[in-house]
């Protein structure tokens, strides 16, 4: 079961716990779907281990969203968070809060030496400083569901929507 509804890497719920929560949303509900901004970069400039980094970064950001939110693994480097019972003026500011602690946060770039036990790597961590610090931002789209006859996949296809116009747009931003 959690391999099934649990996101290995990130520890988020996976796609499939969203399909199987879609159905049981009320008549309104906001899906922001997000996206990292020039991931395939990450991978391969600093390789997959970094990519992984930038990975669990955004699902934490992503866990500590307001306004009720549950937060899935979509795949790849795209995520979505689902705002029960929310429209998009009460959603929006959690989404652009999502985008400003993603783009706020210094990344330090572990390095090939960081050694597999935790408490070594804190102590490490704790005498040395990083050489390497990693900018990370994301685009977000949101959409809304306001009446129930609205199916919940159209909705998801909407804010996917509104992601590509928040990337077309310049990228690290929230689009509607």
């Amino acid at each position: 079961h959690r391999l099934a509804f649990r996101d290995e890497l990130t520890g988020l719920r996976s796609r499939r716990a969203m399909e199987e929560r879609l159905p049981g949303l009320g008549p309104s509900f906001v899906v922001a779907m997000v996206d990292v901004d020039h991931f395939k970069k990450f991978n391969d400039t600093h390789g997959h281990a970094i990519g992984d980094q930038v990975l669990k970064l955004v699902a934490a950001r992503l866990e500590e969203a307001g306004g009720d939110a549950l937060a899935y693994r979509y795949g790849g480097e795209e995520f979505a968070v689902i705002f029960p019972d929310q429209s998009i003026e009460s959603a929006r500011p959690h989404a652009e809060a999502i985008r400003a602690a993603v783009e706020g946060y210094e990344m330090a770039a572990r390095g090939p030496d960081r050694p597999r036990n935790e408490q070594t790597g804190s102590v490490m961590r704790q005498s040395r400083t990083p050489t390497q610090y990693l900018s990370v931002t994301v685009s977000i789209g949101l959409a809304a569901r306001t009446v129930v006859d609205v199916p919940a996949h159209a909705v998801l296809r909407e804010a996917d929507a509104a992601l590509y116009r928040a990337k077309e747009a310049g990228r690290n931003r929230v689009s509607v």
